[in-house]
Formats: C-alpha cells, sequence, structure tokens
C-alpha cells in the first residue's frame, strides 16, 4: 500500500468537542447542568465553580471555550465579573439566571457587558427539559463567536440633547442586529447627536426584552429611544425598536412617516425580523433611506438590505473583523446588498454621512 493510500485510509480524527465551564453558587445547579450538558457528544464540561474568584483561576487552568455564569452569587456578582472578564480575558459566555427570566433589566445588563445570550435557570421561567436543548444550541453557537469582538467597550456619556421630535423627515435610518447586537448598537447610538434622522431598529429579542434595552439606551444617547408603539412617528431625534415577539414595519401617509406593529409569522426563524422592516423602508423610503445590517447568526435582513440598494437606498454592513458573528452580515454582503463593508467604529459616521448625501 502507498504512503498516500495508508493516509487516506486512516480514520479521521473526530471533532474536537466544546470546552465548558459551569459558574454557579448552587451545587444542585451544577449537577444538572453538568449532566444535562454532558449528554451532548459534542460538548465536554471541563469543570465547575461556586464563585467568580475560583472561576477565574479555572478559566486559566482548564481554557474552556464557553462560560455559562449566574448573576447571584457570593464574594463577586455575575456582571461584575462578566464586566472585568471582557476586559482582561474575554471569553464566550451565556448567563444562565432565574433573574433574567424575572427581571428584564438584569439580562440587558449582562448582554450590555458582553454575554452572547441569556437564559433562565432551571426551576424559573424554564424546566429542566426546556432548558436542556435550548442551552446546548446556544452554546454551540456560541462556541463559533468572534471572540476579539467581545471585548468591553467603554460606556458613552449621554450627550447635549438638540432635537426637535416635532417635524418629519423624508430621510430615515434602518439598522438591523442579533447576536452581539446589544453592544454594537449602543456604540452606534451613542455616537449619533441628537437630531440624527428618525432611526428604526430591529434587534432579534424575546418579548419585553426590548422595552428595557430601549430604557437603557434612552438613558445614555443623545438621540430618545423608545420601544415602537403602532402608529407611532418616525421624526428626527428620536430612534425606535421594534418590540420582541412584533414586526414592526414602516408605512407612509403623505409627507408623514410612521410604523405598524404587526404579528405574522417568524421570517428567518424570527420575529421582529431584520428583513422585514427593511422590506417596507425600500417600499416606503426607497433613496431617502440609509441602512446598516449589523453583527448576528443566520441571514435575516440580508434580502430586504439588497432590495433597499436596489430601491435607491445608500446600505452597509458591519466588517467581520469587529463582529461577533459574522452572519448576517456576511449573507448580505454575499447577496450584494451591502453597499459599503465598514467597521463597528465607523458605522455611525457611514450613517450620518449617508444621510447627508440624500
Amino acid at each position: 500500500m502507498t504512503v498516500t493510500a495508508a493516509l487516506s485510509a486512516a480514520p479521521s480524527a473526530p471533532p474536537r468537542r466544546i470546552r465548558v465551564l459551569i459558574v454557579d453558587d448552587s451545587a444542585v445547579v451544577r449537577q444538572i447542568l453538568t449532566r444535562e450538558l454532558s449528554r451532548d457528544p459534542g460538548i465536554e464540561v471541563v469543570g465547575t465553580a461556586p464563585d467568580s474568584y475560583i472561576a477565574r483561576d479555572k478559566i486559566i487552568q482548564l481554557q474552556p471555550d464557553v462560560l455559562t455564569l449566574d448573576v447571584e452569587m457570593p464574594r463577586m456578582d455575575g456582571i461584575t465579573f462578566l464586566t472585568k472578564l471582557m476586559a482582561h480575558h474575554p471569553l464566550p459566555v451565556i448567563v444562565v439566571s432565574s433573574l433574567t427570566a424575572q427581571g428584564t433589566q438584569t439580562a440587558i445588563e449582562a448582554l450590555a457587558a458582553g454575554a452572547v445570550d441569556v437564559v433562565g435557570k432551571p426551576g424559573s421561567a424554564y424546566t429542566v427539559d426546556h432548558l436542556s436543548p435550548m442551552l446546548i444550541e446556544k452554546i454551540k453557537a456560541a462556541a463559533k463567536v468572534h471572540v476579539s469582538a467581545l471585548g468591553q467597550r467603554p460606556t458613552p456619556v449621554r450627550r447635549t440633547e438638540s432635537s426637535s421630535l416635532t417635524k418629519t423627515t423624508d430621510v430615515l435610518l434602518a439598522l438591523g442586529a442579533s447576536t452581539g447586537g446589544v453592544q454594537a448598537l449602543t456604540e452606534v447610538l451613542t455616537a449619533l447627536p441628537g437630531d440624527t434622522p428618525g432611526t428604526l431598529i430591529v434587534q432579534h429579542m424575546p418579548t419585553k426584552f426590548t422595552k428595557s434595552f430601549a430604557e437603557r439606551l434612552d438613558k445614555l444617547c443623545a438621540l430618545h429611544v423608545e420601544e415602537a408603539q403602532d402608529g407611532q412617528g418616525v421624526v428626527p431625534g428620536l430612534a425606535l425598536i421594534a418590540p420582541g415577539g412584533k414586526h414592526m414595519v414602516l408605512r407612509r401617509s403623505g409627507a408623514r412617516y410612521y410604523v405598524q406593529i404587526t404579528d405574522g409569522p417568524e421570517v428567518h426563524h424570527q420575529r421582529p425580523s431584520v428583513g422585514v422592516l427593511f422590506e417596507s423602508v425600500a417600499k416606503y423610503a426607497g433613496a431617502n433611506a440609509v441602512g446598516a445590517i449589523m453583527t448576528g447568526m443566520g441571514a435575516d435582513g440580508a434580502s430586504g438590505l439588497l432590495k433597499m440598494r436596489q430601491a435607491g437606498a445608500h446600505t452597509m454592513a458591519q466588517d467581520e473583523a469587529s463582529c461577533v458573528v459574522f452572519g448576517m452580515p456576511m449573507e448580505a454582503i454575499k447577496c450584494g446588498g451591502a453597499e459599503k463593508v465598514v467597521p463597528l467604529s465607523q458605522i455611525a459616521q457611514n450613517l450620518l454621512l449617508f444621510a447627508q448625501m440624500r
């Protein structure tokens, strides 16, 4: 047998399992999560830790691919630890806590601090049977994120406001994001002035999360940021976020833009869907719009961004290096929907530049 034939006949190495470290002060929860995650052949629980200090040492020792993290823990709470971790040793983190199921503000804080995702603990919003497949799916997705894009960014101070909120505009901005979008949108919106054209945003989030997200952004931004309501006008100085579990579409009556909040089927497994918003913007705003698709998994929004571009709008996609997940932007680039590809740090200035060109 030749060397080439021998090599081709040799069995290939099994795929590397995802190494997971579980951080939770409850021994029972650590035991449950270890048992359930270990059922999946693609996951290896390499260790557990009862608090953040032991977790810190085990991260260095065990080099996990993904961390599951509780919020309520002794000595240092999970959000504080997450903030420190992202500043010094970025790592894909999924927050598993009863607080994220009960209080969406905690979930938004976790996502803003750099968590890839949040889920409720067994016995809170989910049973073990419901949690296990969901958490396994999220761990596998988290293992694929760009760790370099997870690092904590400084939170800007809110600027002085200068928006009138009483006049309409022919120009509007449409933004879409998913995984990693809480941090990305925070960076973009806090860099925009108070008189920015009316802005419509879809961030993939469950019901109730978007209201807390909007409230948090409103405290940080010169723009006013609100969870959108049906029939609400799109005006300068106001950013509207699609409510979780609902689609948001643009409509126009004369010179007035407004949004319609609808149910309807999921699109690309999402509701709200970035694509649904972008297609409505292409139809009703046409060349008087600027669109940006940002970090996220899947293909939602790609074809919608292409329709915006075909209607005359300026469009852009976040570049791979600054994305947590280069899924949605990649699909938009591949189909020709993105006129320009820019890093996250330059999206705000490009939105304003394109808006001034309208």
